[in-house]
């Protein structure tokens, strides 16, 4: 409490000395919030007015740099999404087409002289009948003169290596066939094969020679409604069937039972086979070109 008599500058000191006790150095006081000199007249101390975006360290704010940032940053991340979501577009179109278009195997180089006997080799191993030069030609897209010379080297190196394996020009063409030097061992194993039982289809093949014989191989297949070249050579080679002449209408050649199917059978004769008419009765009515 001040003196009503003392002087004006000991009131003014007695004053800064309370502040000061009652804010010590490690608090933060009005003085360390705004700093402004006190007039000496006593007068109340008024803050400056700063503007509500101006902080009091009198540094310029950064709200508007912070939200340019902000936009920025946002505009960036659409701009990756939306790569993103091409780039997976893109990837999905090429995985379609890839999926549609199927992808063609690289052929051989036939321009090469040791190719073109392989791939005539090849032909030839998958033929069912003699293949003409015009027709190999045609197949693998080269002259007929570079295919007869590719067709007389094959011949050459089957003969040198000894193959068991020999081409013959037959019938306007060529094909592969068994040398005869192998014949008895190729009897035994197709004698051998003969005590296994007849597969399905052939029984079904052996049934329609049978029942149509003389019928031409063509006329099993349309019959069948599948190829049968491969169950006719089983036949064939278990003497069940055997080819007896050509058809006049097509030149094809016929085919009919032979003893040892009767033998089988415990037959006398083809008349004694059961009549298919109770089972099949529609046979009696399809037209001979259809079979």
């Amino acid at each position: 409490m001040s003196h009503p008599d003392a002087p004006p500058n000991a009131v003014e000191s007695s004053t800064d000395d309370e502040l000061a006790d009652e804010f010590s150095p490690g608090e933060a006081g009005p003085a360390d919030a705004v700093s402004v000199d006190s007039p000496s007249d006593g007068a109340p101390v008024v803050a400056p007015d700063l503007p509500k975006d101006q902080p009091a360290n009198g540094e310029p704010a950064n709200h508007e740099l912070a939200n340019d940032e902000l936009a920025n940053d946002e505009l960036a991340n659409d701009e990756l999404a939306e790569h993103e979501s091409a780039t997976e577009d893109l990837a999905e179109d090429e995985s379609e087409a890839g999926a549609s278009e199927p992808v063609a195997l690289p052929g051989p180089d036939l321009d090469d002289p040791q190719v073109l006997v392989a791939a005539i080799e090849a032909i030839l191993f998958v033929a069912e009948a003699p293949v003409a030069s015009a027709q190999l030609a045609v197949a693998l897209q080269r002259p007929t003169a570079e295919v007869d010379d590719a067709l007389a080297r094959l011949e050459a190196r089957l003969e040198e290596r000894g193959s068991g394996i020999e081409l013959r020009s037959i019938a306007g063409g060529h094909r592969l066939y068994t040398r005869p030097a192998f014949s008895p061992v190729i009897e035994g194993f197709l004698l051998e094969g003969q005590r296994s039982k007849l597969s399905q289809a052939a029984l079904e093949t052996l049934a329609v020679v049978a029942y149509r014989q003389p019928v031409t191989r063509a006329r099993i297949s349309a019959i069948r409604g599948v190829n049968v070249d491969g169950v006719v050579r089983t036949l064939v080679t278990r003497g069940l069937i055997v080819e007896a002449g050509n058809d006049p209408e097509t030149g094809g050649g016929v085919y009919r039972t032979t003893e040892i199917f009767l033998e089988r059978l415990g037959l006398k004769s083809i008349g004694e086979l059961p009549s298919l008419a109770p089972l099949l009765p529609e046979l009696d009515m399809l037209e001979s070109d259809e079979l």
